[in-house]
């Protein structure tokens, strides 16, 4: 009887991406969960809960950076999240290779295109720009002095 050796796996060098990606799904999955909820309970709950949300709520939530940031982060963790998880379904089904690349491309290039527009809708927001003087926020943009 002969005995058969097998060579030892080798490691590959560099980093593994794949890794990192499903590293990436399982920490941005529980940091948008808190993110989420917390932007819920906030719209929905408290206060006059969703009779409250109109422009004038989105206007006073978005005049602090804490709620600037916090809807940046929920937006990109969940672009990013959601664009990740779509690649690794294109990877795992389609299998022609320039169709795989073409829909990654273009997983890729739809997230950036929607991050980079709601990250400037967030910090570019003037609730005051083209308020009229009958308008419900006229007297709160003279205050501010816009």
């Amino acid at each position: 009887m002969s005995a058969q050796t097998l060579a030892p796996a080798r490691r590959q060098r560099g980093v593994n991406l794949e890794k990192w990606g499903w590293l990436f799904m399982r920490g941005s999955g529980v940091v948008l969960i808190v993110l989420i909820f917390g932007h819920l309970f906030v719209n929905l709950m408290v206060g006059d809960g969703i009779h409250a949300v109109d422009f004038g709520f989105v206007a006073g939530k978005y005049a602090t950076p804490f709620w600037q940031w916090w809807d940046v982060l929920m937006l990109w963790l969940a672009l990013i999240h959601g664009s990740n998880g779509m690649r690794t379904i294109v990877n795992d089904y389609v299998t022609h290779e320039k169709a795989r690349k073409a829909l990654v491309w273009a997983l890729g290039l739809a997230a950036a295109l929607l991050i980079i527009l709601g990250t400037l809708v967030v910090f570019t927001f003037d609730p005051c720009a083209g308020v009229l003087e009958d308008g419900s926020m006229w007297e709160t943009c003279q205050a501010l002095g816009k």
